[in-house]
């Protein structure tokens, strides 16, 4: 198989909720190469003003095609909803895979008709969001619901203590309350927190992870394009953070069941002289 045959896939996240991509890509696509990159030193994007995200994301995937990504996987909602169109205006030959709250299978599936989000700030808030609803809503009510503190749970790795449990029933109880049978994970943190949530919601709640979704369109795309090929190889995993590398990886290695060590993203390449 040829070097370019080998290309890696590039994922980024604001932090370590990315990673719940990365390993359903492990899982469906065993064989591709990856490069995760962890924005850390600069979370949370929830907060943060859209021109700023786009700044972010826009030196990140440079950072990744340098180091030969094949495609872009945006595994982080905040980013996706304030960059991809930008990301793609900016980089017209580069595919990307962004994420989407998963309304669509969301109001297909309900029968109360209502439907829970829970997401960040920026999501819920966003034109994509708005935009995701009025297309597959079809008469379902949608529910969102930001929960930034679930975010920073999930980056200290606190996936079940009584201090998480408490944050999620104050998010979800309201929800449930409203009569929710559907509740759609609209950050790539949260996926971390599935046992905990399901917990908290009961038996009778769908919770749908959009991952899987995303994961397939990944392979869409990479079969797709011209330089790819199927691996039967093992694919290596390079993970890269603004923060502080020690701990992501033993927290990281956890949170998708193998080994993975960060490296510290040198911030001169990823900002440039002056900055984007």
């Amino acid at each position: 198989m040829s070097a370019v045959d080998s290309k890696p896939i590039g994922i980024f996240d604001s932090g370590l909720g990315g990673l719940s991509v990365l390993r359903e890509v492990r899982r469906q696509l065993p064989g591709e190469s990856l490069l995760y990159f962890a924005d850390q030193g600069r979370l949370p994007y929830g907060p943060r003003p859209a021109d700023e995200i786009r700044r972010f994301a826009e030196q990140i995937t440079r950072f990744l095609l340098a180091r030969g990504a094949k495609v872009i996987v945006v595994a982080c909602n905040t980013a996706s909803a304030a960059a991809l169109t930008h990301l793609r205006q900016t980089f017209p030959h580069v595919p990307f895979v962004g994420m989407e709250p998963a309304v669509k299978p969301a109001a297909e599936h309900t029968q109360s008709r209502v439907v829970g989000v829970i997401a960040t700030q920026s999501t819920v808030q966003s034109e994509v969001f708005a935009s995701v609803v009025d297309r597959f809503a079809n008469g379902v009510t949608v529910i969102p619901r930001a929960c930034p503190g679930l975010v920073t749970q999930v980056e200290s790795g606190d996936f079940d203590s009584p201090a998480t449990r408490r944050l999620l029933h104050d998010d979800l109880d309201p929800l449930l309350e409203a009569g929710i049978d559907s509740l759609v994970l609209g950050c790539t943190h949260f996926p971390f927190l599935i046992p905990a949530i399901a917990e908290a919601v009961g038996p009778k709640v769908r919770i749908i992870d959009p991952a899987p979704a995303v994961v397939r369109q990944v392979g869409r795309v990479i079969v797709a394009a011209p330089e790819s090929a199927p691996h039967r190889n093992n694919g290596s995993i390079a993970a890269f953070t603004t923060g502080q590398p020690p701990h992501p990886s033993e927290l990281a290695s956890r949170m998708i069941g193998e080994p993975i060590r960060f490296e510290r993203a040198p911030m001169r390449e990823l900002v440039g002289d002056g900055g984007l």
